[in-house]
């Protein structure tokens, strides 16, 4: 630690033998990045108190769509968390005035829990409100995001769109050599012996091996099933050979039968017009409008789950995807 001139003084003076006495607190105050970490954290703290007090004065009435709409969700980026889709989903399939729904998809996929409860949700949106939703890619629609797309009626895909990936995978790390390296010694105190499997400090046993193998089996095949139920048209024998985490095109996936197909996000809502017995040109596309974007937005979480800055960090980190079971398709959120 550099020494400051009037420290550099006293220790001139130090008697002999004596006991020398630095103001560390001083020296800190000092540094530069000291006073700068002060101001962010304090800025931290104002941010997340007013982020508190506002939720207490934003109106929470959702704006009624126009008679006769076909309504706009998108559903894109690394699928974290879902609760701004489902909320708006929710909202709007109980608007008398929303005939039909047409999702954009362009997303690699994402956790099991997210994905899973966009299925079902528009699974019930069908079944519960007799809406009929379409689903339409242009680029991704891929894993989680794949497994979303199959509870709609139809799915129309750009041909060159990138789709399947079907499949499950959970990724480790270990770190111990370089904790070796760094002289870190880690280690952990558990209640069983599957506690901390899959811990970075140390190799997987063979027994973790197996456990995890069967977790990523019994999603896997709740993924299959779901296909299954959503498209029962699709061939066994195709869906077996294909769902091995391979992606394809959207040509392939309508010839295969993973989509129904070919076709623009613009076919998708004729489509979606047709399937609600809406006429040419009697209808509006209307798109549920944005929440108010408030300047200390980027302190909360969940002002934008599917791609709000703290997930977007974590996952540009992969801090947020280490041991838990994804349907990502490789390389694409790297």
């Amino acid at each position: 630690m550099a020494l400051s001139l009037a420290t550099r003084r006293s220790i001139g003076r130090a008697p002999l033998g004596g006991v020398l006495n630095i103001d560390y607190h001083s020296s800190m105050a000092a540094k530069p990045w000291f006073r700068f970490l002060i101001v962010v954290l304090v800025f931290i703290g104002l941010a997340s108190l007013l982020r508190f007090v506002g939720k207490g004065f934003e109106p929470m009435n959702t704006p009624s769509a126009p008679r006769n709409s076909i309504l706009r969700l998108d559903l894109e980026g690394v699928i974290m968390n879902g609760k701004k889709f489902l909320q708006t989903l929710k909202d709007y399939s109980e608007d008398k005035n929303v005939k039909a729904i047409v999702i954009n998809i362009n997303s690699p996929g994402g956790s099991v829990g997210p994905s899973q409860e966009i299925n079902a949700a528009l699974r019930r949106v069908r079944e519960e409100h007799k809406i009929p939703v379409i689903c339409s890619s242009s680029g991704l629609m891929a894993s989680g995001a794949y497994y979303a797309a199959v509870a709609c009626d139809k799915i129309v895909v750009s041909p060159g769109a990138l789709v399947g990936s079907i499949g499950v995978i959970m990724e480790f790390a270990n770190l111990e050599k370089l904790y070796d390296w760094a002289k870190v010694s880690r280690y952990s105190i558990t209640s069983g012996k599957y506690k901390d499997s899959g811990a970075e400090y140390r190799p997987m046993r063979e027994d973790e091996r197996h456990l995890f193998q069967d977790l990523i089996s019994e999603v896997y095949g709740q993924f299959t099933e779901a296909i299954v139920t959503g498209r029962p048209n699709l061939k066994k024998d195709v869906l077996t050979e294909y769902a091995d985490g391979r992606v394809f095109t959207g040509a392939k996936a309508v010839k295969l039968g993973f989509a129904d197909a070919e076709g623009s996000f613009d076919d998708a809502v004729n489509m979606a017009a047709e399937a609600a017995g809406l006429e040419k040109d009697k209808y509006e596309l209307f798109k549920a409008p944005k929440a108010r974007s408030r300047w200390w937005s980027w302190a909360s979480e969940d002002e934008d789950p599917i791609n709000g800055f703290f997930s977007s960090m974590k996952g540009f980190l992969k801090l947020n995807t280490l041991n838990k079971p994804m349907y990502l398709m490789p390389g694409s959120w790297e």
